[in-house]
């Protein structure tokens, strides 16, 4: 069991370095064990949903984390009454909602701003929608329509240039329905022609907004992709 709680520990711990010096001598005298595996497997899966609601490891104690588990495991009854653990985690919602929105904020203003100097770069078109394109290579096949299937190769990035997709690295292009992606593709796509390739810059209300769907993404992220329109496939 103390093997266990070292491991989940040190899940919590890792990001802040907190007791990091002594948890990682426990995990080096364990050894690579299977049970190690299994234990650190277990307390990955905690971290990740306790990370996927927005959680920090400053926002909770580690050692009443780990009590709770504990109990949990034993079947024992909770050490609270149902009216403070309400209570508690109300704060706690509150405390973590505030962050969130504060930093909601802070990347749709630095969205804002990177598109406002984005425009004004030599070759970038600024559509009234808000997205912006440049065009890398000019195509002169069909255009798609909303409900065509298209085929693309694309990469894309953050604004600080951080690929977070990209099926040229993957060596293998993609096909879709144009109106079953982002809007800003979508616009972007039934602008293009065959044989396009285009550098979309797309503002977060045609992209992912506050709702992204992966870590790799920020919420409220502009996002820079390379598009090059392959075939319209029906």
């Amino acid at each position: 069991m103390r093997r266990l709680v070292a491991l989940l520990l040190s899940c919590l711990l890792a990001s802040s370095g907190l007791g990091q010096e002594k948890v990682n001598i426990q995990l080096q005298e364990a050894g690579p064990k299977p049970g190690d595996v299994a234990a650190y497997k277990i307390g990955f899966d905690v971290g990740t949903q306790i990370h996927g609601n927005g959680l920090q490891p400053g926002d909770i104690v580690a050692a009443d984390f780990l009590t709770g588990f504990v109990d949990a495991l034993k079947d024992s009854p909770s050490r609270f009454e149902d009216a403070d653990i309400e209570k508690a985690l109300q704060a706690l919602s509150k405390k973590v909602q505030a962050r969130i929105e504060s930093k909601n904020k802070d990347n749709l203003v630095k969205a804002t701003a990177f598109l406002e100097e984005n425009k004004k770069q030599q070759g970038v078109v600024a559509l009234p929608s808000g997205l912006q394109y440049q065009v890398i290579k000019p195509g002169t096949g069909a255009t798609p329509k909303p409900d065509s299937t298209v085929k693309v190769h694309y990469e894309g990035k953050l604004v600080d240039g951080k690929v977070f997709d990209s099926s040229i690295a993957n060596g293998q292009p993609v096909s879709f329905p144009v109106n079953q992606v982002i809007p800003g593709w979508t616009e972007a796509l039934t602008r293009m022609k065959v044989g396009d390739k285009w550098k979309l810059f797309i503002p977060p209300n045609l992209a992912y907004g506050e709702r992204s769907p992966t870590p790799l993404i920020p919420p409220n992220s502009a996002l820079v992709f390379e598009v090059e329109l392959l075939e319209v496939v029906k």
